[in-house]
This record gives structure tokens, sequence and C-alpha cells, in this order.
């Protein structure tokens, strides 16, 4: 018997006739989404000036390494977990987010953005054994860099403290929301960036529902400011991943 809370049974005639008006909605969400891609790819965009110091598998690199040679970069600010001590001091715990790392787990082969010109990599406040050690644990593949003891992840509003900088929650500043001590702490958000030679440009953040989508190489590309087709960025012919060779990008 079916749970009370399930939708209505009907003919096949009458599913048809439902399935068609939703239909007409959902076209008009996608030609909304579109409207709204061909928006973002219009942003003006913020140079970098800060040289950000951050630690890979590596050593210490910049933010220009981050690219790995391609001309844009797709950022998850991967939330860490730390524990506060009587002092109000932080200690790294082992793991990251729960949240953060669900996200991660639907990240999959990045040859669909390398070979787009766009490299895909995580951030996060953790210090890197820790990072790379809970990576190997998850089994994930993408970049991971840890910005430990950097402005990095205050400049981009993904830690917030009063104490540090200017609130900023997802572009909205004290006046605009009921800020408490209590808030202030690491929060999830997808940055993107483009490169012109060795001058980098921060063109796009997104935060809280913003990042849901998160783990399709489509959406990665309608964040970015070339989008699906344009130079270095859905140009190259869609193949299976295997397919691919350095020749490419991968």
């Amino acid at each position: 018997m079916l749970n009370k809370d399930f939708p209505a049974v009907v003919t096949r005639d009458e599913w048809l006739a439902a399935r068609k008006e939703l239909l007409v909605k959902e076209k008009e969400l996608t030609r909304a989404h579109d409207r709204v891609n061909a928006e973002r790819r219009e942003l003006p965009m913020v140079r970098i000036d800060k040289d950000y110091v951050l630690e890979g598998e590596n050593g210490k690199v910049g933010l220009l390494d981050l690219f790995e040679g391609r001309q844009q970069l797709v950022l998850h600010h991967f939330m860490w977990n730390f524990d506060l001590d009587d002092n109000g001091d932080e200690h790294p715990k082992d793991v990251g987010c729960t949240s953060c790392s669900s996200t991660a787990d639907q990240i999959g082969d990045l040859v669909q953005l390398n070979v787009r010109g766009i490299t895909l990599a995580a951030v996060s406040r953790g210090p890197f054994a820790k990072l790379d050690a809970f990576k190997k644990r998850m089994g994930w593949i993408f970049p991971w860099y840890s910005s430990a003891g950097s402005d990095f992840n205050y400049d981009f509003h993904v830690t917030v403290d009063d104490r540090v900088g200017p609130v900023l929650m997802n572009f909205r500043d004290e006046t605009e929301i009921d800020w408490q001590p209590r808030m202030r702490g690491d929060y999830p958000a997808i940055s993107t960036f483009v490169r012109d030679g060795d001058e980098v440009f921060h063109t796009y953040q997104t935060f809280a529902r913003g990042i849901e989508y998160a783990g399709n190489a489509t959406y990665y590309l309608d964040l970015t400011p070339f989008g699906r087709v344009g130079p270095g960025a859905g140009s190259a012919e869609m193949r299976f991943h295997d397919e691919y060779g350095p020749e490419d990008g991968a």
C-alpha cells in the first residue's frame, strides 16, 4: 500500500498531460539559467595584486601555480574542522567538514575540465599534512592546497572573523545581517580565476546553495568567464576521458 505522502496515481494519458505542463516550466527555467550564465560571463573581474603563499604537494606555491599552466582556475574553498581551547585558540582536527566532503565525493575525473583549459583545485586553512592524509583516506584526486598562515581565506571571505577583517557573508556586511561572534569561522564557496600571462584575476564567487550543483563538468564550465565555448574552454572535442593525452592538456 502506497504511503499517503506519495503523489496521486493516474492514467498514462493524465500523467503525460501533467508532464507536458511541467515541461513548459522546466524550459523556462533552462532559458533563465542560460541568461544568468551569459551575464556571469560578462561580469567584470578584479586583479589579484597580493602574493599569496599556499602549500601543496610540491611545497610552497603562489596562486598562479594553482593554474598548472592552464588559463582558468575553479577553486573550492573547503572548510576544515578546528577545536577551540579555553583561550579561544584553534587546533586543526584530522578531518574536514562533512558537507564539503560530500561535495568532494562528487568530483570525478578532471580531464574534461583540463582539456578545456581549466584546473580545479581546493584550498583549506588546515595544515597541508592533514589535508593530504585526509585526501588519501577519501581517495580524492583533485589538487588540494593549504592556506594556513596566509590572508587568503580572510580576503575571499571564506573565513569570517571580525577581529581579523571586515565581515562579509555571502556578499552581505554586518549592517545587512544579524551578525553574532558565534558566526566566526569557515564557510564553503567556489571561486573562479583567469590568468593573462602572469597576471591573475578573480572573476566569480558563489556561496551557500550556489555550490550545491558542484561535481558536474558542465556546471564548472558555466562558472568560468569563457563558459562552455570559447578560447581554451569548450573548444575541445568531447571524447571518452581515457582518449585524451598530454597534447590535449589532460
